[in-house]
């Protein structure tokens, strides 16, 4: 099996005249925790509908471990699990009864799914609701049975689509476990997401995408240290400071406090301190502030993630 388990390269649609996708080239290795941040509007849930069969595209390849996913459908999609935003199940039976028929269309018998669909009922908190209907679930509730319906044919690439979207924070946790368990024993995840701080503790590498183009692409820690600002505020009593013995560094005065811009905070805050010392002033407390993945994006984008 390849070692890259998605490619996407060059991908474009439109709609009616409206570029929706403008050439996005997003590679993914085997077992990697994968997020695509933007907007709603940005592109996100086009390209994985592309990626999953669900949309035509109107130019370049999606290959899913090297293979393509419209010369070979049957294969990329077996190795796709998919829980999407929207619900499109029937209403009437049971979610334990839903799974069933889910893993039927992937082939799986009913007696061979049993202990899988038991296994994901628990895990997902599921098992004391498996004889309701859809309708009589929570909204968390079925954004559960979303993620277990993706995952009872036990794909190698599970994609979610914003997945806790609208969820309460308890379970927005308990989810992000049960993902860093399943990215840990194997899965590759590709996340769709526009709450920044999901795509920073779950990710190693994230895409940040606007109006149909990727815009960057690195890790949270890479993109934060290139894009992201850092500062560093010193406590002290003397009013007057000699400003000639701090040359070199970035700095403003605020009564008793300093405020240094730096880039580097590993590297800057020894030199800071040395500086301070040789001046004679006092250090009474140092607090340091890194700028975060959302400030990053906001520079990036010139925009709100949440902006439409």
């Amino acid at each position: 099996m390849s070692k890259t388990a998605i490619k996407i390269k060059d991908l474009k649609k439109s709609y009616n005249g409206i570029k929706a996708l403008k050439g996005i080239n997003i590679e993914i290795p085997k077992g990697e925790f994968f997020g695509l941040l933007g907007p709603n509007g940005a592109g996100k849930t086009t390209t994985i509908n592309i990626l999953t069969g669900l949309v035509f595209k109107d130019g370049g390849s999606c290959l899913v471990f090297n293979q393509d996913t419209i010369n070979n459908y049957r294969y990329t999609r077996s190795k796709i699990g998919i829980a999407a935003q929207e619900l499109s199940v029937d209403w009437f039976f049971t979610i334990e009864k839903l799974l069933y028929f889910q893993a039927g269309y992937y082939g799986i018998n009913p007696e061979k799914a049993k202990n899988t669909i038991n296994e994901l009922l628990f895990r997902l908190g599921l098992d004391k609701k498996k004889d309701s209907r859809l309708r009589q679930l929570s909204g968390g509730m079925k954004r559960r049975f979303q993620i277990a319906k993706s995952l009872v044919h036990d794909p190698d690439i599970l994609i979610l689509d914003e997945p806790t979207a609208g969820v309460d924070v308890e379970l927005r946790h308990d989810l992000w476990k049960y993902l860093r368990e399943l990215n840990d024993n194997g899965k590759t995840i590709l996340l769709t997401t526009h709450y920044i701080e999901e795509a920073e503790l779950l990710c190693e590498k994230v895409a940040i995408i606007d109006e149909g183009k990727i815009l960057k692409k690195g890790s949270p820690k890479q993109l934060t240290n290139e894009y992201g600002k850092a500062s560093v505020t010193v406590q002290t009593t003397e009013d007057q400071i000699n400003h000639k013995l701090l040359t070199g560094l970035s700095f403003k005065i605020e009564k008793s406090k300093i405020h240094f811009s730096i880039d580097d905070p590993e590297k800057e805050i020894p030199d800071i301190i040395k500086k301070l010392s040789d001046a004679n002033v006092p250090i009474y407390n140092l607090k340091t502030k890194q700028s975060s993945l959302e400030d990053v994006f906001l520079d990036i984008t010139g925009k709100n993630i949440n902006e439409k």
